[in-house]
């Protein structure tokens, strides 16, 4: 298994067996770091130590100058619009900006201009989701500047995105889930893991923390790490099969080969290995695996406030996108059935039968039935 190697990160176990991790770089301030290497908590405090300022004479801190990029961001991470996101939402959004002000931290906010952030946000045309990503971001920033009396307007409204045209993460086909299946039989980790997958349609992150523990008669609880939303999800009979026929040490169903629950990186590059052991397609991922729950909900007529139920997506358009396709193929499907050469003969053969009761009982030859 890779393991995380992170700079001026030091670990030891303490005197009770608990593993203890702090950032610790010369000139810098001493920071103990949350939970495990990898965690969205652990990495928000990891960056947040890196991007912190470095100690002047052992007193007090170099401050940024107000009004520029650097202090507008560093006020935006203490202010609620930021605190109150979900972890892993405060670990990205960080990660974005702070790439930001190392490159303009110096400028001042309030000269930030419409077309600068079209530039920005077109030299990230090549990657669309990058793109749209760091419009959300530097969105709030700037949202936050305008509450703080930072600036009077928000450039970033209105300001065009690169167009998505891939369809965003590659969803399974049945095909796809059937060969990964035949490749790794229940009772094995890597069907355990497709199966948590595909039948909670949840994230990989909220998964990787499912254990025993949270099911609770026939329903499995989520407490999803991206939207704080609580999710009551009745278990599946195929789950409930794999996971009565898979032997399961640790407090998280999925552990790594040291029996400890899985850093979300190191699961991913794990479970890209079992795909490719199946001859998956290389794009074939484990997020494609929500979406191929959220489609099998679809196909079976499910309306996406069903859907979003189970899949716990906030907003409805996402949702909206796999009914709309599942009902798009069924109606395509009746259609085509409809004028099929078997349905037009007999729909031939009705309509003779009707018109010969209709017509008063004509013979073949045309002469009347007596």
């Amino acid at each position: 298994m890779t393991r995380m190697r992170l700079k001026f990160v030091q670990a030891f176990i303490d005197s009770y067996g608990t593993a203890r991790h702090y950032f610790r770089r010369p000139g810098f301030k001493r920071v103990p770091l949350p939970d495990l290497p990898g965690s969205p908590e652990f990495m928000e405090a990891y960056q947040a130590a890196m991007a912190g300022e470095r100690l002047v004479g052992g007193i007090g801190a170099k401050r940024s100058v107000p009004g520029t990029v650097n202090a507008a961001v560093a006020a935006y991470y203490r202010s609620l619009s930021f605190t109150n996101l979900a972890p892993i939402s405060r670990y990205q959004r960080r990660r974005i900006l702070d790439n930001f002000r190392s490159e303009h931290g110096d400028k001042k906010i309030a000269n930030l201009r419409r077309e600068h952030i079209q530039v920005l946000i077109a030299a990230k045309a090549e990657k669309p989701g990058a793109a749209h990503n760091f419009l959300s971001a530097i969105r709030s920033l700037l949202d936050y500047a305008v509450k703080a009396g930072l600036r009077h307007d928000n450039p970033a409204l209105g300001v065009d995105k690169p167009k998505q045209r891939s369809g965003g993460f590659y969803c399974w086909t049945e095909a796809d889930i059937a060969a990964f299946e035949i490749r790794h039989p229940i009772g094995t980790k890597a069907r355990l893991a497709l199966g948590l997958l595909l039948y909670t349609a949840q994230r990989r992150s909220d998964v990787l923390a499912l254990g025993r523990q949270h099911i609770r008669d026939g329903v499995i609880l989520v407490r999803q790490q991206k939207t704080d939303a609580m999710l009551a999800i009745p278990i599946h009979p195929r789950l409930q099969e794999i996971l009565d026929a898979t032997p399961i040490d640790g407090l998280t169903f999925l552990t790594n080969g040291k029996g400890r629950p899985f850093d979300p990186n190191d699961f991913s590059h794990w479970f890209k290995k079992r795909c490719r052991e199946a001859n998956l397609p290389p794009k074939a991922t484990a997020h494609g695996l929500r979406k191929a729950a959220c489609r099998r909900l679809a196909e079976a007529g499910c309306s996406a406030n069903v859907i979003a139920a189970i899949s716990g997506h906030r907003s409805l358009r996402m949702v909206s996108f796999y009914t709309k396709a599942a009902d798009q193929e069924r109606m395509a499907r009746r259609g085509i059935s409809a004028i099929s050469p078997d349905a037009r003969s007999d729909q031939v053969t009705a309509t003779e039968g009707h018109n010969s009761r209709e017509g008063g009982g004509k013979s073949a030859v045309g002469g009347e039935v007596q």
